[in-house]
């Protein structure tokens, strides 16, 4: 997952650091938050579930938690990460009773959690750790529980512009959509659909309305690959 130490001095101004990187999309990180899980919200509609409880991988400063709530209506939250500065900041300004926040160590997979969330966090991954963090969330669901994998489109310029401006990206390894289908079947995941988003920046935003026609191709700037643990697996 994200190095907890890199990520503990970004722990106080994530939010900011993370905006100023995103200018050039004239957007700022909650725009992108809010469209990601409105957009799995709509894809876990069509498969008819309805998750009461949700696991946030690589949780940062929580502040997707209360979208989970919102959107999803979920019953409860639990955010992991290995950042202890930014699980701190994630306690005070979100945690709740339906929102906990714990570090890695502390939290143990139990098979009980309906759907799975993460973004940008497996680009932080050295590639011979990735394996062991999506068996961590597969472990973590309960037989045919989703998970809703977000990731940077590195084929993307965009994209690739934006990492190089951010400070915190500066360790990142890119994951393909290709790679992560890969890396989420050997795991154990069915995958259920590979969509890409956000292909129109602030100053095209007319013509967002048509980009849910052009989700299957991969101009978008991030992509989600939605998978399932399959109902026979404990």
């Amino acid at each position: 997952m994200k190095a907890g130490t890199h990520f503990d001095s970004y722990a106080e101004f994530y939010d900011r650091t993370l905006d100023e990187a995103l200018q050039a999309s004239g957007e700022n990180h909650e725009f992108f938050a809010r469209g990601r899980v409105s957009w799995f919200a709509r894809c876990l509609r069509r498969t008819g579930a309805q998750p009461r409880h949700v696991l946030d991988y690589g949780c940062g400063i929580g502040a997707t938690a209360p979208l989970f709530c919102e959107i999803l209506r979920a019953e409860s939250v639990v955010g992991v990460d290995e950042s202890l500065r930014s699980l701190e900041a994630a306690r005070r300004e979100y945690g709740s009773e339906r929102a906990r926040f714990f570090s890695l160590a502390e939290y143990e997979p139990a098979g009980a959690v309906d759907l799975a969330y993460c973004n940008g966090v497996f680009h932080h991954i050295s590639k011979d750790q990735r394996s062991n963090a999506a068996a961590y969330v597969f472990k973590s669901l309960r037989p045919g529980g989703l998970f809703a994998f977000w990731e940077n489109n590195p084929w993307n310029p965009g994209t690739r512009y934006v990492m190089a401006r951010c400070e915190f990206d500066n360790d990142a390894v890119p994951i393909s959509a290709l790679e992560a289908r890969r890396l989420l079947r050997s795991a154990g995941f069915e995958v259920l659909r590979t969509d890409f988003l956000f292909i129109f920046p602030r100053f095209l935003k007319i013509l967002r309305p048509i980009e849910r026609l052009f989700v299957r191709l991969p101009l978008g700037a991030q992509y989600q690959v939605l998978c399932r643990k399959p109902a026979s697996q404990q």
